[in-house]
């Protein structure tokens, strides 16, 4: 078993562990297993970093054996530029969800964490995965641990969510199945995504397979106008359902593009990019719109992610290098801010049970420990010089104006809208006088909820100040990513 393997299997076997100790009286026991698994993942993928080889693009840490023989299936992994970080983001955010989970779940402990050491196998599987039905089976899976801790551990519409979260994103899959078995049709009875890469495929072909795949990834993202599921999602799901969704699930359809859509349909993205940064810029600018009026916070971070999502895919589809690596950078440091936004929000529904920005005001008078936190993780969504979340916007509006110069301003507006919703509710929830006797009855955070944002602050302050480590990784692969899009397979 090689590591790759290991990153994926060690947290799926502490989940299953977890899943077999049953009942809360072991609650305590299940926690300490929980954080040892989640440990453990981590640990497995720090060897990963150490033997990473950033001056090659080809495939590393390559692991591949026959699976179901008949349909020439292999269980075949690899790891490139492109999708090393998130298999180490994945990993990260994991522990981080288990630590900051502690005590917020009191009820089926074992299930709940469970879920999410599966969950974290399963994804970082997605971004491992060199065999269509391998990447298919891994991507699909994924719905099923969210599915349990968005309709388990949810809010009053918890069922709602989950049945929205779940059919939205499984029929928007049906497509790209078929899509799969084209290509494996039209190979000669090959799964291998490398393979997929080099067909020389017709323009029709294309357009078909680049919306078969659209049907799927941009839902995931998601992309304006199918991210209607997000919000409610994320306002009925736990702490930890909502920030591992917004900090690695919304990923998996941004990478599916890079993975997909761009390598084996390049004339059809190229011919198609016009409608994707429209929609692109219509999420960037007319969600962070929207963002503004919420007076849930859970709905506005929700809509901020959208937004900033908006970001990732106008880098894809913009086809430069700083674009693509502005996007790549832009969907890690969207792990670590929106993850910590929802983390901080969680901190105070534990407190007040509510997440409307009404309830909460002068919030720095009785938690300053935790606003600190919470004015750091403020200005990173609002793209803050020095912060994650400044590296890949601007990166990516660079690249925009590099094309185009009006393209480029138009997403720099992105800017402002979001400094405009993240300051707006961080002044109304913590700052001014005391608001009301639950916020004068408030504590402020534990060392384990220190711990948990501790990290995550580090994380931002890092990636913000010193970006080089995550671009150096990613440069090569980007390069022959555009370098193989660029020349069309029609000519």
């Amino acid at each position: 078993m090689g590591l790759l393997s290991l990153s994926i299997w060690v947290p799926i076997t502490f989940g299953v562990i977890l899943l077999a100790l049953g009942r809360d009286e072991h609650a305590g026991t299940v926690r300490w297993i929980a954080l040892l698994g989640a440990v453990a993942g981590l640990l497995v993928t720090i060897p990963l970093y150490v033997g990473f080889d950033a001056s090659t693009a080809a495939m590393q840490f390559v692991e591949k054996m026959p699976w179901l023989d008949r349909f020439n299936v292999h269980y075949h992994l690899g790891l490139d530029g492109i999708s090393f970080w998130f298999v180490l983001l994945t990993a990260f955010i994991n522990l981080v969800i288990v630590i900051a989970s502690w005590q917020s779940i009191t009820s089926r402990v074992n299930q709940y964490m469970g879920a999410f050491l599966i969950l974290s196998g399963l994804m970082i599987g997605v971004f491992s995965a060199l065999d269509g039905i391998l990447f298919y089976v891994f991507f699909e899976a994924t719905l099923i641990p969210m599915y349990l801790i968005i309709g388990v551990w949810g809010g009053p519409r918890k069922i709602y969510a989950a049945f929205k979260f779940f059919l939205y994103t499984l029929l928007g899959s049906l497509l790209t199945l078929v899509a799969l078995i084209y290509l494996y049709t039209h190979s000669g009875g090959s799964f291998d995504i490398a393979t997929w890469h080099e067909l020389p495929l017709g323009m029709s072909a294309q357009t078909l397979l680049f919306f078969a795949f659209f049907s799927a990834f941009a839902v995931k993202v998601p992309m304006w106008p199918v991210h209607t599921w997000l919000p409610d999602v994320h306002v009925e799901a736990p702490t930890g359902g909502s920030a591992v969704l917004a900090a690695i699930m919304l990923k998996l359809g941004a990478y599916g593009f890079l993975r997909f859509s761009l390598p084996i349909a390049p004339d059809a993205a190229r011919e198609w990019a016009w409608l994707m940064i429209a929609l692109s810029l219509i999420a960037v600018i007319y969600v962070g719109l929207v963002a503004m009026v919420q007076q849930d916070m859970k709905k506005l971070v929700a809509y901020s992610s959208v937004a900033h999502m908006g970001f990732v895919t106008l880098g894809f589809f913009i086809f430069n290098d700083l674009g693509v690596s502005g996007g790549l950078v832009q969907m890690i440091a969207h792990g670590f801010v929106s993850g910590a936004m929802f983390l901080c929000i969680g901190v105070l529904y534990d407190r007040v049970h509510s997440r409307e920005i009404a309830a909460y005001g002068g919030v720095i008078n009785t938690m300053p420990k935790f606003t600190a936190f919470a004015l750091l993780f403020a200005m990173a969504n609002c793209g803050l010089p020095g912060t994650a979340g400044f590296v890949g916007e601007w990166m990516v509006i660079l690249g925009a104006v590099k094309v185009n110069f009006w393209l480029g301003l138009a997403a720099a507006s992105a800017l402002i809208f979001g400094a405009a919703y993240t300051l707006w509710m961080f002044k109304r929830v913590y700052l001014g006088p005391v608001g009301n006797e639950e916020v004068k009855a408030l504590s402020d955070i534990d060392s384990r909820e220190f711990l948990a944002l501790a990290l995550l602050a580090i994380a931002v302050l890092w990636m913000g100040v010193h970006p080089k480590p995550f671009t150096d990784v990613m440069d090569v692969s980007v390069a022959e990513l555009l370098k193989h899009v660029a020349i069309s397979k029609l000519n």
